[in-house]
């Protein structure tokens, strides 16, 4: 496979991951997410899930399974998250190494291609997810404000920078979702 299609997520979302809903997953046939953790469902260094972030996963658990992956180390951070949401988890994953995405993969009982890899950084999430034939979900980071500006993200945009390089279309090809009137179904 070449480094522009490993690089290239299948849906890029405007926003956090609070902006992937149930309709999403299902307009894509997804039944399951791995989603990474730091930056993707809360900033670095905070150790449990807002209420927002909560509530999130109890609509979306109602369409699909949910594991978290992430490459950090800290146990206690990680499984304090994991307990707040009342998630499954890995650490300590190597991403953009497979081996804790398959294991994820095999708990959940779902093919590949059902089952999307969630995540804020292309070298590790994106990659990996795309080295098992995941469907991927690029997401804006989630930064604390104290931290960065979310226009300031160096690492990011040097990955940005690179898989453009090598030919994946990361900001020209920004998937806008049409939103969806959650009572009648319809398109706004």
């Amino acid at each position: 496979m070449s480094w522009n299609k490993l690089l290239q997520p299948d849906l890029i979302l405007e926003g956090s991951v609070l902006n992937l809903t149930p309709e999403i997953l299902q307009r894509y046939g997804l039944k399951g997410m791995v989603l990474d953790v730091d930056e993707t469902l809360v900033p670095m260094k905070v150790a449990s899930a807002s209420a927002q972030l909560q509530q999130w996963v109890k609509e979306i658990r109602q369409v699909a399974t949910l594991y978290l992956v992430s490459n950090n180390l800290n146990q206690t951070r990680i499984s304090g998250i994991a307990r707040s949401l009342n998630l499954p988890y890995y650490l300590g994953a190597a991403k953009p190494s497979r081996r804790k995405l398959k294991a994820a993969l095999a708990a959940m009982n779902l093919p590949e291609r059902q089952v999307a890899m969630v995540g804020d950084r292309l070298f590790t999430d994106i990659l990996a997810g795309n080295r098992l034939g995941m469907f991927t979900i690029l997401v804006e980071p989630i930064i604390h404000t104290d931290v960065m500006t979310s226009s300031f993200h160096p690492l990011r945009n040097f990955e940005v920078w690179v898989s453009e390089f090598l030919g994946a279309s990361i900001t020209h090809k920004r998937h806008r979702l049409p939103k969806v009137n959650k009572a009648s179904g319809t398109k706004i």
